[in-house]
């Protein structure tokens, strides 16, 4: 057998709050990154549309270990929508299929955000991403092919409405993972009576990251080397909303190698749970391990560590 070929580019570690641009793709944006920091390895945490712009957190090297807690997590959109008019695709890109005209009153307006807020059935628009048979739905639908979708249960959190102009409102929806905000808008416009779809969508919450913390792909470009690393925030900041214990020298010794813990918080866990490990190094700062989960022995055991090489630090310091 042939030796394997070493990866390309820099073995960088952190995690990007980007401000995705309107037009590109999320997997283009990532691929601009990693071009600009020359690294081996980079990851989404979930993608949005080109036409959405807005925060897109971006995992480099030992970050994308971690990056299913941000797939998973809440998200927070501010969005403008038309009503009086429906598209193919939900939003400004589609080719328009219907118009009303808008006799919708503020109370009224209020009431069917009250109605579309809380836990609800929601099926994707035929123009997601979402895979049939290997292909995305809008594969399919640029073909005029109709193929099934799966109704799938989501959960909107709050709806706020920011402004309204007319026909244009601006809302501020908080949601489940999941939840396309381009069904749920057309679906509000159906319940109203008169349709309605996305013009301008901006993602700007991930869990607890905020879009008053991303950089555009503009502000990075200017920057030099030195610069663009300062941008990267730490590995474990896809993990804010996960308990922290701090172990001995010795414990993360062990962890290190695979072996588990003792939970010094059993009453506040359940097995099952998980938190984010760190230790202190020899130079007094705390070195952030990997992830622990809380199995029925007791014990906390290893599900995501980092590796020895990329941490930041050797066994040699945790003695």
């Amino acid at each position: 057998m042939g030796q394997a070929r070493p990866r390309k580019g820099r073995p960088i570690n952190g995690v990007l709050l980007l401000d995705k641009p309107k037009e590109m793709t999320s997997n283009r944006a990532i691929q601009v990154i990693k071009r600009l920091y020359e690294a081996q390895k980079v990851g989404h945490t979930g993608a949005l549309d080109p036409l959405a712009t807005g925060l897109l957190p971006v995992c480099l090297g030992e970050a994308t270990k971690f990056s299913q807690y941000l797939l998973d997590a809440d998200k927070a959109y501010r969005v403008e929508a038309q009503l009086g008019v429906r598209t193919t695709t939900s939003d400004a890109e589609g080719e328009v299929v219907e118009q009303n005209p808008v006799d919708v009153s503020d109370t009224q307006l209020n009431d069917i955000i009250a109605q579309f807020t809380g836990e609800q059935a929601q099926t994707p628009s035929i123009y997601s991403a979402l895979k049939y048979e290997g292909k995305p739905l809008y594969y399919y639908a640029r073909r005029g092919i109709d193929v099934p979708r799966k109704t799938r249960t989501i959960s909107v959190r709050a709806i706020e409405l920011l402004h309204r102009d007319g026909d244009f409102v601006t809302l501020q929806v908080a949601c489940s993972k999941g939840t396309y905000i381009r069904t749920l808008v057309d679906d509000m416009g159906q319940a109203l009576g008169c349709g309605a779809h996305v013009r301008e969508l901006r993602r700007t919450h991930v869990a607890n990251l905020t879009d008053a913390q991303q950089w555009s792909l503009e502000a990075l470009e200017q920057c030099d080397d030195e610069q663009r690393l300062a941008c990267l925030e730490p590995v474990d900041t896809l993990l804010n909303e996960l308990p922290t214990q701090t172990i001995s020298q010795a414990e993360a010794r062990d962890v290190m190698h695979g072996q588990p813990v003792f939970n010094r918080t059993l009453d506040t866990q359940a097995v099952g749970d998980e938190c984010r490990l760190c230790a202190k190094s020899t130079s007094g700062h705390s070195v952030f391990i990997g992830v622990v989960v809380l199995r029925k022995d007791g014990k906390l055991w290893p599900k995501r560590v980092l590796a020895l090489d990329y941490c930041g630090f050797n066994l040699s310091d945790l003695k």
